[in-house]
């Protein structure tokens, strides 16, 4: 086997694997009822006219991330009574699977003909007990970048295409989880307790990633963020 033929083989390998992690990160905050198993599929098996939800990571590389879970979302969207659209209910799992991909932004969520939007993608079936309920799908743009050697820098150079990129930086105060049910009960007036103490620093997340810290400070008026720590990627787990 030549070079160029093992290059390739190993490329397909990395795009596969990194397709993989994707569905597994999406598969586990899809809002269904149990645990959703991960299996490979083929984009042909794909209802084309059912409606997927899609969101570009722009990035290197950059993708399309795909979800088609309109019938794991039904009694959920209908228990919200329409204040929870299925873009709204599935963003999370489309984020937590552009993590797996790579860094970039996430561009605002949409929906399409499920037969357009997974043709040519690494296709996965979710599945509840064998039964598939939801799909995944990942389609690359454009060639995957080497995988850097440990040890050694990444040249600046290779972001210089980034610069210009608007990335969007959100403050959190802390977090908290509740089962759906909890979720569609809210009213105004409830109290959420966070996981955080009072008067401790608020993260700096870029695309759902620990960049930075800081105390919450107001500018004419409107609220602020004093950067009192860079976070390095070691420190960056929650």
């Amino acid at each position: 086997m030549n070079s160029l033929s093992t290059s390739t083989l190993a490329a397909a390998g990395r795009s596969t694997g990194v397709a993989s992690a994707a569905a597994q990160a999406a598969a586990a905050l899809v809002p269904a009822i149990a645990a959703l198993a991960v299996v490979p599929a083929r984009d042909a098996d794909v209802p084309a006219d059912a409606v997927a939800v899609v969101a570009t990571l722009v990035g290197a590389p950059s993708a399309d991330l795909v979800l088609v879970a309109s019938d794991v979302l039904g009694d959920v969207t209908a228990a919200a009574g329409g204040a929870l659209t299925t873009l709204d209910a599935l963003r999370p799992a489309l984020e937590a699977a552009g993590q797996e991909v790579g860094a970039g932004v996430l561009e605002a969520s949409r929906t399409e003909a499920a037969g357009a939007a997974v043709a040519g993608a690494e296709v996965f079936a979710l599945q509840d007990e064998g039964a598939t309920v939801a799909w995944f799908a990942l389609r690359v743009r454009g060639p995957q970048p080497p995988a850097p050697l440990r040890g050694v820098p990444t040249q600046r150079g290779s972001m210089r295409m980034l610069y210009d990129v608007d990335m969007v930086l959100t403050a959190e105060l802390g977090r908290t989880t509740l089962p759906v049910r909890q979720v569609l009960d809210l009213t105004p007036g409830t109290v959420l307790e966070l996981d955080r103490a009072a008067g401790a620093p608020a993260d700096v997340m870029v695309n759902g990633k620990l960049i930075a810290r800081g105390e919450v400070v107001v500018v004419d008026e409107v609220y602020g963020i004093r950067v009192s720590e860079i976070v390095n990627d070691e420190d960056a787990t929650r």
